[in-house]
Protein backbone atom coordinates (compact mmCIF):
# COMPACT_ATOMS: atom_id res chain seq x y z
CA UNK A 1 0.00 0.00 0.00
CA UNK A 2 0.97 3.48 -0.53
CA UNK A 3 3.06 5.19 2.23
CA UNK A 4 1.59 8.59 3.65
CA UNK A 5 3.23 11.64 2.38
CA UNK A 6 4.47 15.03 3.30
CA UNK A 7 0.86 16.89 3.10
CA UNK A 8 -0.85 14.66 4.57
CA UNK A 9 1.36 15.34 7.95
CA UNK A 10 1.57 18.82 7.60
CA UNK A 11 -2.02 19.81 7.65
CA UNK A 12 -2.96 22.43 10.48
CA UNK A 13 -5.62 20.83 12.20
CA UNK A 14 -3.94 18.04 14.71
CA UNK A 15 -7.15 16.38 15.68
CA UNK A 16 -7.75 15.88 12.06
CA UNK A 17 -5.01 14.22 11.28
CA UNK A 18 -5.48 12.18 14.35
CA UNK A 19 -8.71 11.23 13.37
CA UNK A 20 -7.94 10.34 9.76
CA UNK A 21 -4.87 8.21 11.32
CA UNK A 22 -7.26 5.85 12.54
CA UNK A 23 -7.38 2.46 10.29
CA UNK A 24 -4.12 3.41 8.64
CA UNK A 25 -1.40 1.01 8.98
CA UNK A 26 1.98 2.05 11.02
CA UNK A 27 4.73 -0.16 9.90
CA UNK A 28 8.51 -0.28 10.91
CA UNK A 29 11.05 -2.34 8.80
CA UNK A 30 14.30 -3.63 11.04
CA UNK A 31 16.52 -5.68 9.85
CA UNK A 32 14.19 -7.21 6.68
CA UNK A 33 11.41 -8.19 9.07
CA UNK A 34 8.29 -5.87 8.28
CA UNK A 35 5.65 -5.40 11.38
CA UNK A 36 2.89 -3.63 11.03
CA UNK A 37 -0.68 -2.66 12.84
CA UNK A 38 -3.98 -0.97 11.91
CA UNK A 39 -3.89 2.48 13.99
CA UNK A 40 -7.30 2.16 16.12
CA UNK A 41 -6.37 4.47 18.80
CA UNK A 42 -4.92 8.12 18.81
CA UNK A 43 -4.41 11.53 21.05
CA UNK A 44 -3.92 14.56 19.50
CA UNK A 45 -1.32 17.50 21.56
CA UNK A 46 -2.07 21.23 19.90
CA UNK A 47 1.81 22.33 20.60
CA UNK A 48 2.00 25.60 22.40
CA UNK A 49 -1.25 26.57 23.73
CA UNK A 50 -2.07 22.90 24.79
CA UNK A 51 -0.90 22.26 28.34
CA UNK A 52 -0.72 18.47 27.81
CA UNK A 53 1.61 19.12 25.33
CA UNK A 54 5.35 18.77 25.77
CA UNK A 55 5.36 21.86 23.94
CA UNK A 56 3.61 23.86 25.77
CA UNK A 57 3.86 28.13 26.76
CA UNK A 58 7.04 27.19 23.72
CA UNK A 59 8.94 24.73 25.90
CA UNK A 60 11.59 24.04 23.56
CA UNK A 61 14.52 21.64 25.14
CA UNK A 62 16.70 19.07 23.65
CA UNK A 63 13.45 16.29 23.89
CA UNK A 64 10.96 18.60 22.45
CA UNK A 65 13.26 20.00 19.64
CA UNK A 66 12.33 17.22 17.57
CA UNK A 67 8.22 18.52 18.16
CA UNK A 68 9.40 21.58 16.09
CA UNK A 69 10.34 19.85 12.94
CA UNK A 70 8.54 20.20 9.49
CA UNK A 71 5.24 17.72 9.81
CA UNK A 72 6.36 14.06 8.69
CA UNK A 73 8.61 12.79 11.39
CA UNK A 74 8.66 10.18 14.40
CA UNK A 75 8.86 11.96 18.00
CA UNK A 76 9.87 8.85 20.44
CA UNK A 77 10.14 10.15 23.93
CA UNK A 78 11.17 7.53 26.97
CA UNK A 79 8.08 7.50 29.18
CA UNK A 80 8.67 7.18 33.20
CA UNK A 81 12.25 5.17 32.37
CA UNK A 82 10.48 2.36 30.67
CA UNK A 83 8.37 2.74 27.37
CA UNK A 84 8.95 4.38 24.41
CA UNK A 85 5.96 6.24 22.95
CA UNK A 86 5.45 6.80 19.09
CA UNK A 87 4.61 10.17 17.99
CA UNK A 88 3.85 11.76 14.54
CA UNK A 89 5.08 15.13 14.43
CA UNK A 90 2.14 17.32 12.57
CA UNK A 91 1.79 20.63 10.67
CA UNK A 92 5.15 22.82 9.73
CA UNK A 93 8.44 23.66 10.76
CA UNK A 94 8.20 25.72 14.19
CA UNK A 95 4.45 24.67 15.19
CA UNK A 96 4.87 21.61 17.63
CA UNK A 97 1.86 19.47 16.83
CA UNK A 98 1.43 16.13 17.01
CA UNK A 99 -0.11 12.48 17.68
CA UNK A 100 0.71 10.02 20.00
CA UNK A 101 -0.29 6.52 18.79
CA UNK A 102 -1.97 4.93 21.93
CA UNK A 103 -2.92 1.33 19.63
CA UNK A 104 -2.65 -1.31 16.66
CA UNK A 105 -4.54 -4.26 15.71
CA UNK A 106 -1.54 -6.43 14.88
CA UNK A 107 -1.42 -7.32 11.33
CA UNK A 108 1.68 -8.48 9.93
CA UNK A 109 4.97 -9.67 11.50
CA UNK A 110 2.93 -11.12 14.74
CA UNK A 111 5.69 -13.69 15.30
CA UNK A 112 8.26 -11.48 15.26
CA UNK A 113 5.90 -9.33 17.91
CA UNK A 114 5.56 -11.89 19.89
CA UNK A 115 9.57 -12.59 20.10
CA UNK A 116 10.32 -8.54 21.18
CA UNK A 117 7.77 -10.04 24.15
CA UNK A 118 9.36 -12.61 24.93
CA UNK A 119 6.26 -14.27 23.74
CA UNK A 120 4.57 -13.30 26.93
CA UNK A 121 2.19 -10.37 25.65
CA UNK A 122 -1.00 -12.55 25.13
CA UNK A 123 -3.91 -9.73 24.14
CA UNK A 124 -1.57 -6.37 25.24
CA UNK A 125 0.81 -7.07 22.15
CA UNK A 126 -0.57 -3.34 20.81
CA UNK A 127 -2.42 -2.46 22.74
CA UNK A 128 -1.20 0.85 24.59
CA UNK A 129 1.51 3.37 23.02
CA UNK A 130 4.48 1.51 25.57
CA UNK A 131 3.84 -1.81 24.31
CA UNK A 132 2.95 -1.10 20.57
CA UNK A 133 6.57 0.47 20.37
CA UNK A 134 7.78 -2.77 22.06
CA UNK A 135 6.22 -4.82 19.58
CA UNK A 136 7.57 -3.02 16.35
CA UNK A 137 11.10 -2.19 17.75
CA UNK A 138 10.52 1.14 18.17
CA UNK A 139 13.03 3.32 20.85
CA UNK A 140 14.78 6.32 20.76
CA UNK A 141 16.92 5.56 17.80
CA UNK A 142 13.57 6.32 15.59
CA UNK A 143 13.74 9.65 16.94
CA UNK A 144 13.12 12.38 14.11
CA UNK A 145 13.06 9.66 11.43
CA UNK A 146 11.34 10.31 8.11
CA UNK A 147 7.37 9.12 8.30
CA UNK A 148 8.30 8.58 4.01
CA UNK A 149 11.48 6.75 4.56
CA UNK A 150 12.12 3.47 5.00
CA UNK A 151 12.32 2.12 8.25
CA UNK A 152 9.05 3.80 9.65
CA UNK A 153 6.34 4.70 8.10
CA UNK A 154 2.34 4.45 7.91
CA UNK A 155 0.52 3.24 4.89
CA UNK A 156 -2.68 4.39 3.49
CA UNK A 157 -5.80 2.15 3.87
CA UNK A 158 -9.56 3.31 3.55
CA UNK A 159 -11.42 5.54 5.97
CA UNK A 160 -12.89 4.74 9.48
CA UNK A 161 -16.49 5.94 8.81
CA UNK A 162 -17.71 8.19 11.97
CA UNK A 163 -20.33 6.29 13.01
CA UNK A 164 -17.02 3.88 14.37
CA UNK A 165 -15.29 6.75 15.60
CA UNK A 166 -15.50 7.31 19.73
CA UNK A 167 -13.88 10.63 20.60
CA UNK A 168 -12.98 11.35 24.54
CA UNK A 169 -10.64 12.82 26.66
CA UNK A 170 -6.96 11.87 26.84
CA UNK A 171 -5.43 9.52 29.05
CA UNK A 172 -3.50 10.82 31.89
CA UNK A 173 -3.03 14.10 31.31
CA UNK A 174 -5.21 15.56 34.74
CA UNK A 175 -1.84 17.90 34.76
CA UNK A 176 -3.20 19.83 32.36
CA UNK A 177 -6.25 21.50 34.13
CA UNK A 178 -9.21 22.40 31.74
CA UNK A 179 -6.67 21.19 28.57
CA UNK A 180 -7.39 17.83 30.26
CA UNK A 181 -10.83 17.63 29.41
CA UNK A 182 -10.22 18.61 25.66
CA UNK A 183 -11.91 15.63 23.58
CA UNK A 184 -8.53 14.83 21.64
CA UNK A 185 -8.68 11.12 21.91
CA UNK A 186 -9.62 9.10 19.26
CA UNK A 187 -10.61 5.33 18.77
CA UNK A 188 -12.48 2.60 16.63
CA UNK A 189 -15.55 1.91 18.66
CA UNK A 190 -15.48 -1.95 19.95
CA UNK A 191 -12.09 -2.75 18.62
CA UNK A 192 -10.19 -5.35 21.18
CA UNK A 193 -6.81 -3.70 20.80
CA UNK A 194 -7.87 -0.10 22.25
CA UNK A 195 -5.94 0.20 24.56
CA UNK A 196 -8.17 0.49 28.62
CA UNK A 197 -6.30 3.72 30.25
CA UNK A 198 -9.25 5.88 30.94
CA UNK A 199 -9.67 9.60 30.38
CA UNK A 200 -11.39 12.20 32.25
Amino acid sequence: MAKLQTAFYQQKDVTAIARQLLGKILVTAIDGVRTAGIIVETEAYAGINDKASHAWNNRRTKRTATMYMPGGVAYVYLCYGIHYLFNVVTSVENTPHAVLIRALEPVDGIGMMKMRYNNKAGAQLTAGPGNLSKALGINSGMNGESLTGNKIWIEQAAQINDNLVSVSTRVGVQYAGEDAYLPYRFCIKNNNWVSKGKGL
